[in-house]
Parts: C-alpha cells; structure tokens; sequence
C-alpha cells in the first residue's frame, strides 16, 4: 500500500487545526469564564438553545475564548468583569445553537471536492461532516482515499472520515471496480489516520449476517480498534444478525418497524431527510417510531447522505432538522438529533455539538423557524446573513490540489461497439424496467420479434439502449455490457456518466449509436462527468475530471452546471433523475442491475444473457 505522509495544513489556515486543544486551554478558559480574563469575543443578546436541556433560555450572552466557548452568561454579564472583550456581537434576540454536525454523507454524490464542500456546509450551518468516501475508493484504492483526508484537512470544516468497509460492492465476477478495500488497508488508514473516525457504512449486509469471512474480518479491523460500525441494512429478518456482528447504527430504515427494531437491537437510527424530489426521503416514515410507536429520540439522529451540489445548497442539514420538525418534533429536539446526538454517537460531545464549557465555537445564530443566518467556525464568523464573510471566501480560494494521477482515472483505449447485435431471429431480451423512485429496477422479458431495423424493435417495446464501459483499465478494453432500459422514457439523443455506483465505470444510455459514441468521447476527453447528448450536439455536461468523480470549481458554479444538467435531463425524456441513473450499475440493490461484465440478477447474485432463444 503506497501510503501518503498525512500533512497539517498552516496554522494559519482556517481548518480545523486552526484550534488549539482543549488540554492546553483550561486554565486561560478558566480565566475567562470566571471573569479573571477577557473573552476574545462575546455573542449577546440572544436566546440561547441548549441541545443537553433541550430548552431555549432567554436573555443570554456566549463568551468565546481561542475559538472555544468559555461560558454562558446572562446577558450583560460582560460588562460586569474586569477588561472589555475583544469583541461584541448583538444576536439581537435571535437564537444560537450549536453547529450542526452530520453523522453520514458522501462528500463525492455533491460531485465537488471537501474544500468546496465547505461553504455550502457552512451556509447551511453545518460544521462537522462524517463522511464515507466509499466512491473514491472504488476508483483509487486507499490512495484516493487518502488523497480525500488531504483535502479534508485543508477546508475549514470538520470533516472526519468513516472508513469504506465494501470496496468493492461485490466480486470481481459480477463487476470490475478499481479498488479493493482488504482488511489490512483498511486497518492501515486507521492506525495513520486520527480523524478515521469510524467504519463506514457496510453494505454488503447479507454476507455479513450469513458470516462472510471477508465481510467479518473488515468488522475485526475496527472492533479491534475500539471504532464504532456504521451500517445499511434493508429487511428487518437481518436485523438481529446485523447487530450481533457489531454494527451499531443505519441510515437506511425505511419505515417506522425496521426503525423500531433497530433501536431496539441497540443500533443507532440516522433518520435521512432527502430533497423531496428524490428516492432518498425516508425521515418522514421511519421517524414515526417515534411519534406513533412511543420510542425516545435520544439515540436517533439526522443525516442527509447523498446531495448534489445544488441540492445541497437548498436541502442542507438546517433543512432536515426543519424536516424533523414538521414530523413533530421541537424545535429543541430536532435540533439536538442534527448536533448533540452524531457527536455522542462518535464520542466527540466532549468536543462539539453543545454549548457547554470548553467546546468548539461552532456556532449558529436562527430564527424562529430554525432558519441559518450566521455561522461561526471555532469562534470566526464565516457565514452572515446568508453569505460567505471575506474570511471565508479567503479561505476557500487556498484549496487543496489533487495529484495529477486523480486527473487521469478514465482509462477507455477506444471507443467500443455501443450497441448489441441487431437480433436476426425472434427471441427473449433480459431488460431493466426502470420506475420511480429509480432505486429498485425491475427483471422484464420482452419478446423481440425479427425487426428490419433498430428503430422499430425500440418503437415497439418502449426500450433504449444502455452500455457500460469499464474504465478503470483493468480489461484491456474489453470489458463491455450491453442491455435494454425499458419505460426510461429518453425520446433522443443519449445520456452518460462517469459516476456508476459503485466501482464508477462509465455507463452511456441512448436512441442511437451516433450520440451514444459522442457521449462516451466526451467523459474520455474530460476524464469524467455526466452529461446530455443531441443529434450530434453537447446539450449540458458537468465535468468531473478528478476521479471521474469530482470538479474542481467552487459549490456555486457546480450547482449551476448541475441545474442546467437537471433541466437537459428532464426535457431529454429521462423518467428517472440522474442521481438515479447513476445506479443503475449497483448490483447489491434488486431486482437486475448492469455492470461491465453483464446483466445481473441480484438477488441470485448471478449473471444471465441478454439475448435467449
């Protein structure tokens, strides 16, 4: 394993080294807290939300000493001690609360880099992430991975990482992925790294409660290491294997009932709140343990796990807590399940995710309705009245650069045939039946007549063409499957991306070869993205040239690409978003999936043909 030699960014930086630690601060805190020292900054007149009472005091003032709190007082309590601060801030009676801190997401699905990540996080007045960067891994191994701790040590945000567990998703007989994640690797990121925080989600459930020796030796890594095991878990006849084997939270519980069983097998609840729009919004069921079954919300948090750059910047983690809300919890329950409880369900409360004595000023200053206006980091303020402060902005123009290998991941010598054999005898197609919400795809068989051309035999069947190209260079170029989507609704022209879950080959969908070939020259060219492709023009693209994963522009500029992409994408026909096609490849998920070694029949784990007699 070539290992990286982890790096510190400049103390001057704004990171989340900016902070001294807490064990070198007491007595200068201390100090401040009872009045013998300045505070080097003072928050007054505000309506204070303590996340450990849950209740919301009135009249109260923080005092902020080296970026952490020192107190909080009565308001106007400052100008009783001896020595003016350094600082005064009228809240002017809005309310401060702890920053929010998000306990799962992946920092690629927003098809940005940690460092741009940042300031939507901030907006959002999210300032601790836990992510699990399984994508990059899937692509470059633990290098990638690494390469993500360092631009996650330069963004001023707490990120902390939860270590891929299922790299690859399967075996190299159902897929070809460009990385594979052993236990050895992946105790070696644990042991270099401080911020490996966790075991990241592990996916492959069913090997895991049918004892797996792989899947149980990966668990062995961070067991042994005293790490917490995050999980994703569908079917409730799992659950008490799943538990057993160590995993002690999910964000994947759909319903109230697997949510109930969950909590009560000891494993942690991360209720996903995800744009409306989407497959991914389960918080609105799954809290109902809750609200309907009776349960405490103590070990139940909320995460956002999978955003776009646009919807990350509308549907953040302020917009889950408020989603939360609307579900029936308080105000000062909900916010407390988006930052006291991740923080105690990694062991960091100590640290963040309250306004107790000696924690982070990571701070955020509401309205009523828990709206973000300002967001202070380690005591600076860096989001006021919605917008990014000049220290901010400073701080995100010195963003990590990827080595030049991340720049070159799209290994495609030449562009294969696109498109299967035109059948010459009537015959039985395998196909994917695509349906809202996009996760589970469907096993059709069509009967295929013998046609005269192409365009009769999709006409009829309502199907489009759909290929994947592996791109890691594993194959030598010949790994390449072709099938059928059916009811994917695309009138013309071609789609593709470069972010097929999970090992990221390229997957190209089309009405024609011509377009689908333009389509697949375009990710080569670029080494990544995904874009929208029409009667020979580039109707919208986003590039993704780091990893095939990633852009390297700022959040604001990608999620401009992204919206213009989501509009091509929806007047081109797609019936599915993007985010959805994406996962076609994913073959843990049911009923049939397409890798670049077939078409895949889930459930059974094994290949079948496209074409039968």
């Amino acid at each position: 394993m070539d290992h990286r030699t982890p790096s510190l960014p400049p103390k001057s930086a704004l990171t989340r080294f900016s902070l001294s630690p807490l064990s070198t601060m007491t007595r200068r805190l201390a100090d401040v807290a009872s009045g013998r020292a300045a505070a080097d900054l003072v928050i007054s007149g505000a309506r204070v939300l303590s996340t450990y009472s849950e209740r919301i005091t009135p009249e109260r003032e923080v005092w902020i000493a080296g970026g952490r709190i020192a107190a909080v007082k009565p308001a106007g309590s400052y100008k009783q001690v001896a020595g003016a601060p350094g600082r005064v801030y009228d809240a002017k009676g809005g309310i401060i609360a702890p920053g929010l801190i998000d306990p799962h997401i992946h920092i690629e699905s927003s098809m940005i880099t940690a460092c741009a990540y940042a300031e939507a996080a901030l907006l959002n007045g999210t300032t601790t992430i836990f992510c699990d960067s399984h994508e990059i891994g899937n692509v470059m191994d633990a290098a990638g991975i690494e390469m993500m701790l360092e631009d996650a040590r330069h963004a001023p945000l707490s990120i902390f990482l939860t270590v891929p567990s299922t790299v690859p998703a399967t075996t190299p007989d159902l897929e070809t992925a460009g990385g594979d994640l052993t236990p050895e690797k992946i105790a070696a990121l644990f042991d270099r790294w401080p911020e490996a925080a966790a075991l990241g989600e592990k996916m492959d459930f069913v090997p895991v409660t049918m004892g797996d020796e792989r899947s149980h030796a990966i668990l062995a890594a961070a067991l042994e290491r005293g790490k917490p095991v995050s999980g994703h878990i569908y079917g409730r006849e799992f659950v008490a294997a799943y538990a057993a084997s160590g995993v002690t939270d999910t964000h994947e519980a759909i319903d109230r009932d697997i949510a109930d069983d969950l909590l009560d097998a000891g494993v942690w609840i991360f209720l996903r709140g995800g744009p409306p729009t989407t497959p991914w919004h389960s918080l609105p069921e799954a809290i109902k343990t809750i609200t309907e079954l009776g349960s405490s919300h103590k070990r139940i948090c909320v995460c956002t796990d999978d955003r776009d750059a646009d919807d990350l910047m509308m549907f953040g983690m302020d917009w889950v807590t408020r989603e939360a809300r609307r579900a029936g919890m308080s105000r000062e329950q909900a916010w407390s399940m988006g930052s006291l409880h991740p923080a105690t369900r990694f062991g960091m409360d100590g640290d963040i995710g309250g306004l107790g004595g000696g924690r982070r000023a990571d701070l955020v200053l509401l309205n009523d309705d828990l709206d973000v206006h300002n967001t202070w980091y380690g005591g600076e303020l860096v989001v006021e009245g919605k917008r990014i402060t000049p220290v901010l902005d400073q701080a995100l123009s010195n963003r990590y650069r990827y080595p030049d290998e991340a720049y070159h991941t799209v290994h495609i010598p030449s562009v294969p045939k696109l498109i299967p054999d035109l059948p010459i005898e009537a015959c039985t197609a395998n196909v994917i039946r695509v349906a809202l919400p996009g996760i589970v795809l469907f096993h059709d068989k069509v009967q295929l007549q013998k046609e005269e051309s192409w365009d009769a035999l999709l006409a009829r069947n309502d199907l489009t063409f759909v290929t994947v190209i592996e791109r890691h260079g594993h194959t030598g170029g010949k790994g390449v499957a072709h099938g059928f989507l059916k009811d994917f609704g695309l009138k013309s022209g071609a789609v593709a991306s470069s972010v097929g879950h999970d090992s990221h080959n390229v997957i190209v969908a089309g009405t024609n070869e011509a377009d689908m070939r333009l389509a697949l020259e375009t990710l080569i060219e670029s080494q990544g993205g995904v874009c929208v492709v029409d009667q020979g023009q580039i109707v919208a693209m986003v590039a993704l040239p780091i990893a095939g994963l990633l852009s390297d522009k700022r959040v604001t500029e990608v999620a401009e690409e992204t919206r213009v992409l989501k509009a091509a994408w929806e007047k081109a026909g797609c019936k599915i978003p993007y985010m959805g096609f994406n996962l076609i490849p994913l073959s843990v998920i049911p009923e049939i999936r397409i890798t670049d070694k077939g078409l895949v029949l889930v459930p059974e784990m094994e290949l079948v043909p496209l074409y039968e007699g």
